[in-house]
């Protein structure tokens, strides 16, 4: 029920949750896509157009999901009615599962009508589908959760701004959604392969294209531990009902 209720949460205002984030991502894409499509091209017989796509997918289904969980706790706890929640006999398993889940059924969502847009500026490609799958998946799951901690650790709307503006954006938009890392300088790279987001979107752009900056299995490595870390930590704030009951 629980479940239930945040993807009704994000679905009853869908005009602002799903199509606001598509149509943001679209107008990335018409403007760096006309900007630089005749000027850069990143792998062999892959335009420019065509390599942005992926990682405006995925970009949009990592800000929607942490946007999804953590906004939702943050406005439980404002506005008072996270008590009702906590008088039921959910477990820190269910409150993970219905939190996480809502987030990641967003972030998928939104990434879709990214994808299903980008179709008439670019034609599909999908050279390992499950690669697609997989880091789709990930990559909004670990949001989610990165979401559902923030929410925790938030008690209003601008310690979540904070969150949101110096952690998750930044790291967004330095994980290679315009370009491709080898066209850093060596400084730069390095930095680059510390950030998880990174794997996330490079290893999504491997299920399109087949090439990839680094090894696929290695950014779902990294990911994977990521996502096993955050969960963990954010599982057990939630036993310990790290500023929720107190």
């Amino acid at each position: 029920m629980l479940l239930k209720k945040e993807v009704l949460r994000f679905w009853r205002v869908a005009f602002q949750t799903i199509a606001a984030p598509v149509l943001t991502a679209v107008l990335y894409l018409l403007i760096f896509g006309h900007v630089l499509s005749d000027r850069v091209q990143v792998y062999p017989g892959v335009s420019y157009v065509a390599f942005l796509v992926p990682g405006l997918v995925m970009m949009s289904m990592l800000q929607n999901a942490f946007a999804n969980s953590a906004s939702s706790l943050v406005q439980s706890k404002i506005m008072g009615n996270l008590v009702f929640t906590l008088l039921t006999p959910l477990s820190a398993w269910q409150w993970f599962v219905a939190y996480v889940g809502a987030a990641l059924a967003r972030g998928l969502l939104v990434g879709l009508g990214v994808y299903v847009i980008t179709l008439f500026y670019a034609p599909p490609q999908a050279a390992a589908p499950w690669w697609i799958l997989a880091f789709a998946l990930l990559g909004a799951g670990l949001m989610g959760v990165l979401g559902l901690l923030a929410g925790l650790w938030a008690d209003k709307f601008d310690q979540m701004a904070v969150f949101q503006n110096f952690i998750v954006m930044p790291m967004t938009f330095l994980a290679g959604v315009f370009y491709s890392i080898h066209s850093l300088p060596s400084v730069w790279q390095t930095l680059s392969h510390l950030n998880p987001f990174f794997y996330m979107i490079d290893g999504f752009r491997y299920g399109f294209f087949g090439v990839s900056d680094v090894s696929p299995w290695l950014s779902l490595a990294i990911a994977g531990g990521a996502f096993v870390a955050v969960s963990a930590l954010t599982l057990r704030l939630l036993q310990t009902g790290y500023k929720l009951r107190n």
